[in-house]
Order: structure tokens, then sequence, then C-alpha cells
């Protein structure tokens, strides 16, 4: 019998423009690009030079301290930029693509009779194992360790977030492969799957321990999840990887080839058909969706690759990030707010907000709300209000949790479960912030100095 947890704490943001359950395919981007820095804890080596051509597939480089992790092109083409920032840090690898794409063929693969080493070989040469993520620290995993259970969210609980049963719709046996090939690399522990009540697209998967999770985001994380039912202990390693992921990786073991195929959900007030889109990882974001004049010049649209809460702003020209399963636009909130008629004064019936400062917590709560990304206020004293509570379901003390991390105090860090948490988890905390603190910028920081000590 599955068995269901209640998540209490948190909330669901309703935003105009959830996207339509319908699938569209999208046109073919003329470029595609595999950023560095979306894989944290990544120190890339270049395999490649501009004007090389590549492969669906190909490796564009690879992680100095884990050779073996290779990050491969979704397309075939040319490589036509290789993008760098200060000191000369990677940024992108733009592939110009064919019209069509060949690729590398490296042979389908029997699940049933291969081993746990023959299966892990296979996706790091196939490019895939960089989408497995660990905990503590929420960087790439890594392949030597034994990972004590892996763990994969079925359902994203952001606002404007997609719908798995869309996502997956067509790619149940991916699925089912997925899941095969990750019970056989899993540790003791084994593979968890957190589904949505009423969700049936995983009803015949099996192979995995699956349980169901209700409640307001941010259920559908997978540090909520794998907290609710195996947590880390310090020392302990789990992995975690994406739903659609895990079909990529069944599709990679029988087919041979990498095609890293994401189901976007485009949305947002400012999107003009909310719908979900399939494409490649890496796709140019207007490939995926008609985007407005206004965010061209920046001036009253933002684009944002992921979730609202946790995604990063990209240009018209930019793409798509390589874990984001979502793209939004939503007005930018740059404008100047009277303050009796749309300021801090005003009845508010149209602004949501957490606290009953604005008439709008009388409204029903299926009121879905056109926001914006005006912070309504500076960084201030960082103060304790209880806020963070309401919406953290860790049973960890958020705000001297972030106050170690400000002092650098390692072993308070420690005590307070920072090896539990990523920054995502953290997402509704800065959202509901009185004191307007970078709190997922804190978290990440955070990490970063632990693992950097820790070696």
């Amino acid at each position: 019998m599955t068995q269901n947890i209640k998540i209490r704490k948190g909330v669901d943001i309703k935003l105009v423009g959830t996207p339509a359950e319908t699938v569209s395919v999208a046109k073919r981007s003329k470029t595609y690009a595999v950023k560095p820095p979306d894989f944290v804890g990544l120190t890339p080596k270049l395999k490649v030079k501009e004007g090389e051509t590549v492969q669906a597939g190909s490796s564009l480089f690879y992680d100095k301290k884990k050779e073996s992790v290779q990050y491969a092109s979704p397309v075939s083409g040319k490589v036509s930029a290789i993008v760098r920032g200060a000191k000369r840090r990677i940024l992108a690898v733009i592939v110009e693509a064919d019209a069509s794409d060949t690729y590398i063929d490296h042979g389908a693969l029997d699940i049933s009779k291969s081993s746990s080493e023959e299966i892990l070989n296979r996706i790091l040469e196939g490019g895939m194992f960089p989408f497995f993520r660990q905990i503590p620290f929420d960087v790439v995993a890594d392949p030597s360790d034994s990972p004590r259970s892996i763990h994969i969210s079925g359902f994203d609980s952001s606002p404007l977030a997609g719908s798995s049963c869309s996502s997956l719709e067509g790619r149940v046996e991916d699925f089912q492969n997925g899941i095969n090939a990750l019970a056989k690399i899993a540790g003791e522990g084994g593979v968890h799957l957190g589904v949505k009540p009423g969700c049936n697209v995983f009803g015949s998967v099996t192979g995995c321990t699956k349980t169901e999770f209700s409640g307001p985001h941010p259920a559908g994380n997978v540090g909520v999840q794998i907290h609710n039912t195996m947590p880390v202990n310090k020392g302990e390693v789990v992995w975690t990887i994406g739903y659609q992921d895990v079909a990529n990786i069944g599709s990679l073991l029988s087919s041979g080839k990498y095609m890293p195929t994401k189901v976007v959900a485009c949305g947002g007030s400012e999107c003009a058909n909310p719908q979900h889109v399939s494409a490649l990882v890496g796709a140019e974001v207007q490939s995926l969706t008609e985007i407005p004049e206004e965010a061209s010049n920046g001036d009253s649209v933002r684009i944002i690759s992921g979730s609202v809460l946790t995604g990063e702003k990209v240009e018209k020209d930019g793409h798509l990030g390589a874990y984001h399963i979502g793209l939004a636009l939503i007005p930018e909130g740059n404008e100047s707010r009277f303050l009796l008629s749309n300021g801090w004064l005003s009845l508010g019936l149209d602004r949501f907000s957490m606290s009953k400062s604005y008439l709008s917590w009388l409204r029903p709560k299926s009121k879905e709300y056109t926001l914006d990304t005006n912070l309504g206020g500076e960084e201030r004293a960082f103060v304790v209000t209880g806020e963070y509570e309401k919406v953290f379901p860790f049973d960890i003390y958020p705000v001297h949790l972030l106050k170690s991390i400000l002092v650098n105090d390692i072993d308070a860090m420690e005590k307070l479960g920072i090896y539990e948490v990523s920054p995502e988890d953290f997402a509704l905390c800065e959202y509901v912030c009185t004191s307007k603190v970078p709190v997922q910028q804190i978290v990440r920081e955070g990490l970063d100095t632990l693992r950097n000590e820790l070696g």
C-alpha cells in the first residue's frame, strides 16, 4: 500500500497563465547551449574548438575533477561559439544545429542482463550522468560514490508548474526502463519515487518505492520528500534526478542514443499561448514560445528559465537551463506605483500576500494573480519574524541556519541541518522574507563553503 504524506507548511501561489495540458513540438532551434554554470560543482575542461563539427552525443567538455563525467551536445552541428566570462570562465558552448541530427550510437543495452557497472558506464559515456545531483551540497553527483538511495520527485508543485501526466505521455516505457536501471545502481536504500495523488501516469511503474505527497508547495521538492521519508545524516550521500531525465536514461539505454528531451511548461501572464512544449535541453527560449516585443528590450517583461521562484533571468536569444522544465513570462515590475492606489497603503485586492496586510486574503484560494518581479522594498535588518517557519516544512530552524552561514560557523551549520537542504528548499522563505534577504544565495554559499572545507 502506497504511503501518503501530507505537507502542511508551504503555500501555493496561483499565477495567471497556467500552461494548458496540451503538448506541442517546438520548432527546431537554430542554436543549442550547454552551460557549465548550470552544473554546480563542475570545473570544465573543453574537448572541442570553435568551428568543430559534432554529433548528437559528442562530448563538449568534461569535469577536471571527475573526468568520467562527460557533458554532451544535444544536437549535431558546428560549435559556433565558446562564451567566456571573467577570468576566462566558460559560460556556454553554443552549437549551431544541423537540419537533422546524426547520433553517436552507443548500442542498446539489455538492462536485465547488465551489471550495475555496465549500466553506470553507459550512462557516463552517453552523457546523462550530469543530470544526477547529490545531497548533501546539491551538486553534480560523483560516480565513484555509492549512494545510499536514489530519489525522484514525480511532480512539480511550484507556480506555473507543468503536468507530469502530460510530460510523460507516451514515455512510460522509457521511464520504466530508467527505473530498472536506477534500481541496479542504487544502494541498499533503493529507488524512491514521490508521486502526486490523482496522477495515474506512474500507476504501472514498478521497481521503486512510491510515496504520495499532498499539500502546498514545496511538496514537490525532492528535498522535502527525502526529509519526510529518509532524512540525510552526516556522511551519507543520496542521489536525485528529475522524472523526465529518468525517461531519457531509459531511452539512452534502449536506443543507444543521447536524446535529452524535455517537455517544458511555458506560461505566465505575458505568455500568449501557455502550454507544454517538447524540446531538447539547451534550446533557444524563443523557439519554445512567442516572446513579446516588450521582452526584447527588457523594459516590461521578464523571461525566466525554470521556476519563477528558483529560475534564472534569460534574454530573448538565451537558452533553456539544463535542469529546467519551465519557462515563465511575467511583468518586470519596474514602473512607479502610487502609494494609495497601487502601493503599500492600497486595499490590495489584486495583490497576493502571505499576511493579512491586503484584503486579498478574503478572496478564494483559487484566485489567480498577475505578479511581477518587484521586491516591494530593499534589503534591511535580518530579524526573526516567524514568517519562514510557515512555509518551510523541515524540522530545521531556518533563520538560525542562515545566520550560522552568514558568520561562517561550520559546527553550527552541521548541527542545524545543512546537509539536508538545497537552495530551492528556501525559495518560499525568500519570497515571504520581510527583510528582503537573498536567502537562496546565502544557502548556496554555505553549501559551497562546507563542501570546500570538507574537501
